[in-house]
């Protein structure tokens, strides 16, 4: 349907240039004829040629319309010679005229060649109408002030968009700059008429700045991107979704981090290699017929001449490890009985505590008392050796310093403990004396300060009887607490620190490191009543032994550490090869210990007055 003209229709050229030299307008209307007319196909105009496709043009096929009407095909003049024959004033700045409104036009073309063209420089451009009735032109200023506009035709139809609803009406388009175009500003004729309304503000136009797109890709390292997606996830942004299990040892743990978390892994042949083998059953089982069952006494030694001592009741037995002969030493009188043995360093004399409160020495090999030594109040439960001085422990919790070698024994009290003192044991240097006791306590002397203790350990929860210094850490002590406490705890008597811990399950009754392997034995009492070897520094525990049918109250190690003597309330007394040399290897005795060999008699070091 024919579009109608604003004003009059014009006829011809000459018309066109009257009008616009009487009043400086130029009115384009479009052809009468229908769309469908036969005679609106002229011959003058080629076919369209196709356009490359871009889904920003719509698909609307072109309406064919003639720019002049009838009168430019019947003349069949060329459209250079209309545009040179219009003459447009420069200074005519009125905007007041309108163009015809041209849904899609057709320029003429040659029949011979297909004309493109591409105008010069004018102050005026032609823009499309978008969604009103007809164009303006508009005048635009260049960077440098001048009021120059460019007419460019891309192609040989005008296509219009739908309007602002169209969504590549919010589009930017921009072009490559060509010569006389502004200095490469976007062409005004499809960012202005095809793409754009025709109440577009000419300040923005000329200002040059592109327009803000209506959609902004949202910003992913804001905080409300985050959420949002969180919040689509079903993910709390205040919970870790990678933790440790377990969780990361803590600083404050009172225990060495780098052994117990940076062990170094065996390789499987390695570990094989070193494998031996541990005999579950006991090598030897004899009687021990009357034996006391109380936990705070000590009545079993080895000593380092290869003879084992036993307390029962008031006997005292010696067994020689070397023969197989069993002794009677002595007997006590009938008001008292044998609290505690322990053998000098030397092997050659045994020393007796008594309920009674008195400390006698004998000499093994002539069967004889050397002497008494009194001062304690009440029972001697624990008794250890450093050279000449013998330390003894009472259930006062006093603890005495004695010197056999002068007649005026007693050189040193020990006062810490407030109940009975019920483990007691010299470093193998004589530097250290460590103590335990029914208080719970733990106390480390030094030797060149006795009156009060280096360090006091409180973290057992029950009696500490089972004490034990390390043999090749001379500064490594571990101590095994009761029956409502049941833990080992090893420690630097250097720094006061507590380097390590085992829960063990059960009560601990006694503790030895040995001599050929880093390892150490555990004698347990109620519930299990059993043997533990563990590794150290790692802790493993390598086997459990299941040793007696009650609690197991002593034990010894024999001189060449390979063999455990223990001894229970069921009146047993075995001994286990548990830490058999390797071949080749020569084990370690103790320091100032003389071991002597099959039928050797023994070496006394001491003079006893």
């Amino acid at each position: 349907m024919a579009t109608t003209a604003v004003h009059t229709p014009v006829k011809s050229h000459s018309n066109i240039f009257s009008t616009r030299a009487a009043g400086g307008r130029m009115l384009l209307t479009p052809s009468p004829r229908g769309r469908n007319s036969p005679n609106n196909a002229s011959p003058f105009t080629p076919p369209a040629r196709r356009r490359h496709h871009d889904p920003s043009w719509h698909a609307d096929p072109p309406r064919k319309a003639s720019l002049f009407g009838d009168a430019s095909s019947r003349t069949g003049s060329s459209l250079t010679a209309a545009f040179a024959s219009l003459n447009v004033s420069g200074s005519s700045k009125s905007r007041s005229s309108r163009i015809a409104p041209s849904p899609k036009s057709n320029i003429a073309r040659s029949a011979v060649s297909p004309l493109r063209l591409d105008l010069g420089v004018s102050d005026w451009a032609l823009t499309g109408t978008g969604t009103t009735a007809g164009q303006t032109p508009v005048k635009r200023k260049t960077r440098s002030g001048t009021g120059k506009t460019t007419i460019r035709i891309n192609g040989d139809r005008f296509i219009p968009t739908r309007g602002a609803s169209s969504p590549t009406a919010s589009s930017k388009i921009e072009h490559p700059s060509r010569p006389g175009t502004g200095h490469g500003r976007s062409n005004s004729v499809l960012s202005g008429g095809v793409f754009g309304n025709d109440d577009t503000d000419s300040t923005n136009s000329t200002s040059g700045d592109d327009s803000s797109e209506l959609y902004q890709r949202p910003n992913t390292d804001s905080r409300e991107y985050e959420t949002s997606i969180a919040a689509a996830c079903g993910v709390n942004l205040t919970t870790r979704i990678l933790a440790f299990k377990p969780s990361a040892p803590e600083s404050s743990k009172p225990i060495d981090l780098r052994s117990q978390y940076n062990r170094p892994l065996k390789t499987v042949a390695s570990a094989a290699q070193f494998r031996r083998r541990i005999l579950t059953a006991p090598e030897r089982v004899l009687d021990a017929p009357g034996l006391v069952d109380d936990y705070y006494l000590n009545l079993l030694d080895w000593s380092s001449s290869n003879q084992v001592a036993i307390g029962l009741e008031r006997h005292v037995y010696v067994w020689n490890a070397d023969t197989g002969n069993v002794n009677a030493l002595c007997e006590t009188s009938p008001d008292t009985y044998v609290t505690s043995i322990k053998w000098s360093g030397d092997g050659a004399y045994i020393s007796l505590g008594l309920d009674s409160g008195d400390v006698q020495i004998w000499d093994v090999e002539d069967r004889t008392k050397l002497r008494t030594m009194s001062g304690h109040q009440s029972r001697v439960g624990v008794m250890s050796w450093n050279k000449a001085i013998l330390s003894t422990g009472s259930r006062s919790g006093n603890i005495f310093n004695h010197d056999v070698r002068i007649a005026e024994h007693k050189t040193a009290e020990l006062l810490s403990h407030a109940s009975e003192v019920c483990g007691l044991e010299w470093r193998s240097d004589g530097a250290q004396l460590a103590s335990g006791g029914n208080d719970n306590l733990v106390n480390i002397w030094d030797a060149r300060s006795i009156q009060t203790p280096k360090w006091t350990k409180t973290n057992h929860k029950a009696a500490v009887k089972a004490l034990a210094w390390c043999p090749w850490q001379l500064n490594l002590l571990s101590t095994g607490g009761g029956n409502y406490d049941r833990c080992i705890h090893f420690w630097n008597s250097t720094t006061g620190a507590r380097v390590n811990s085992i829960d063990t399950g059960s009560q601990v009754t006694s503790l030895k490191w040995s001599t050929n392997y880093r390892e150490l034995v555990s004698c347990h009492g109620m519930p299990d009543n059993q043997l533990n070897i563990w590794s150290y520094p790692n802790l493993v525990r390598n086997v459990e032994i299941p040793a007696h049918e009650t609690r197991i109250l002593h034990s010894a190690l024999s001189p060449d550490g390979q063999t455990l003597a223990t001894c229970a309330s069921d009146e047993n007394l075995k001994f286990w090869k548990l830490f058999e040399k390797r071949p080749g290897s020569s084990g370690s005795t103790r320091e100032g210990s003389s071991i002597t060999g099959k039928g050797n008699k023994m070496a006394k070091q001491m003079t006893i007055r």
